[in-house]
């Protein structure tokens, strides 16, 4: 109570463990309500005895698969258990690995885009410079990759009412340099899907016309765990043969705490051996393809423990009641009459929207702003190229963000237009840090 403790340097002395415990847990009470947060997808409530196992296995290092084959085996499940979900040819020979989230599994994916071109192309490569073909919405990652790994990023920017990628744009970008084109299910910026069956026909087109051969990465941070469950009839996985690829986020829709991801491929043949490093235990053969090394086995635990608990009934109602929330809320918003929906949450449980034509005296920055005083973490943000006049809120529903908790959003949000509409005009000075969101 007396002193402070030192901040940039180690403490000359030990303290009593509840004296350390007492420190660190009063300061993280200052953070943000993680259940409050609507600008994150990550999973943030999950049961308690899911809790347990996680915390059974936190000591558990998952690259020590000689030493934990059980927690190794688990992960070869949930491969196969995605594989089957995504509708690969053949689920037993789909490969696979699972990573800390979307944006390492992106890398690998990328990864292996480069090598396959790189290996087709050997005559012209490394003179050659390789590209990558996605719509200007994708998750930074990809932006991080092309960096990374020197490839040049061609952007489909947005147009009009469409706020993500189109198919006939993307497929005039590509040419003999295109190591592959980025499709996403289910965009960040306003949770629509993209149209990957699309894609693939533009792309099935540019070959017979051209002879060239691009392969489609699909980026299913959020909506590869929506999709196989609630749009059943939505074509847009293993079922397309131009999908060589397929991301997901365990910690998103996949209803795992942070940070867990997967990666699959088709087969064999679409991921380089070569990239490919093998461990053996039990005298099998695990093959691993990871950024990382050491990395707790608890969130992997945790994913077969919710593919298990739930399974593909449970997701459904899960993920149903979401979407049912999702719209719910964005008809509640529209109702106000203030606001212009961009997205009513009836793809990915998530809706975007902006102030209506007439409304002058606020803009979403203040909305947001003044939602926070009341705990609620709503983004707003500007959208990319070519709309970069359009700002919006974003309201993303997840498991046990629950109806009544989306009531008592509505009400705080109708309580404050009032103050709101009488403003003499938007109040915003900084809108680039008039959020804590950055996509």
């Amino acid at each position: 109570m007396a002193e402070a403790p030192p901040t940039h340097r180690l403490p000359d002395q030990p303290m009593a463990p509840a004296t350390a415990h007492q420190l660190v847990r009063d300061e993280l009470m200052l953070d943000g309500n993680a259940r409050l947060n609507l600008a994150t997808f990550v999973t943030t409530w999950m049961e308690p005895e899911a809790g347990v196992l996680m915390a059974e296995c936190r000591d558990k290092n998952m690259i020590d698969k000689d030493e934990y084959p059980r927690t190794a085996e688990l992960e070869r499940r949930c491969v196969a258990m995605l594989a089957d979900l995504w509708n690969a040819p053949d689920p037993a020979t789909a490969v696979g690995c699972s990573t800390t989230g979307s944006s390492e599994a992106c890398m690998l994916a990328g990864m292996a885009l480069k090598r396959r071109w790189a290996k087709r192309n050997a005559d012209r490569y490394p003179g050659a410079r390789p590209n990558l073909v996605m719509g200007v919405n994708v998750q930074v990652c990809w932006e991080k990759f092309c960096n990374f790994w020197e490839v040049e990023a061609r952007l489909v920017p947005m147009e009009g009412e469409r706020f993500h990628l189109d198919p006939q744009a993307a497929a005039e970008l590509c040419d003999e340099n295109t190591i592959g084109v980025v499709g996403i299910l289910g965009s960040t910026f306003d949770g629509s899907y993209e149209p990957i069956a699309d894609l693939c026909a533009a792309l099935d087109a540019l070959r017979e016309r051209t002879g060239l051969d691009v392969p489609v990465h699909v980026d299913g941070a959020s909506g590869a765990m929506v999709a196989p469950f609630l749009d059943e009839d939505l074509v847009w996985d293993f079922r397309l043969p131009r999908v060589t690829s397929i991301n997901t986020s365990g910690h998103k829709y996949g209803l795992v705490y942070p940070g867990v991801g997967w990666a699959l491929w088709r087969d064999a043949e679409a991921l380089p051996e070569e990239l490919v490093f093998r461990v053996n235990y039990l005298g099998g053969d695990m093959p691993t393809f990871a950024l990382n090394f050491s990395r707790p086995g608890a969130q992997v635990v945790a994913q077969y423990y919710t593919f298990l608990r739930l399974g593909r009934e449970g997701y459904r109602v899960v993920q149903q009641a979401a979407r049912d929330v999702a719209t719910e809320l964005a008809g509640r918003v529209e109702a106000l009459g203030d606001f212009r929906l961009l997205t009513r949450g009836d793809e990915l449980p998530v809706f975007a929207f902006t102030t209506a034509p007439d409304v002058t005296a606020y803009d979403v920055f203040d909305v947001s702003r003044r939602l926070r005083e009341s705990g609620w973490l709503v983004p707003a943000y500007t959208f990319p190229p070519n709309r970069e006049d359009l700002s919006v809120l974003r309201v993303v529903c997840r498991n046990g963000f629950s109806a009544d908790l989306a009531e008592l959003l509505a009400q705080d949000l109708e309580r404050l237009l009032p103050d709101l509409r009488r403003q003499p005009r938007p109040l915003t000075e900084d809108r680039g840090a008039a959020t804590g969101f950055h996509h």
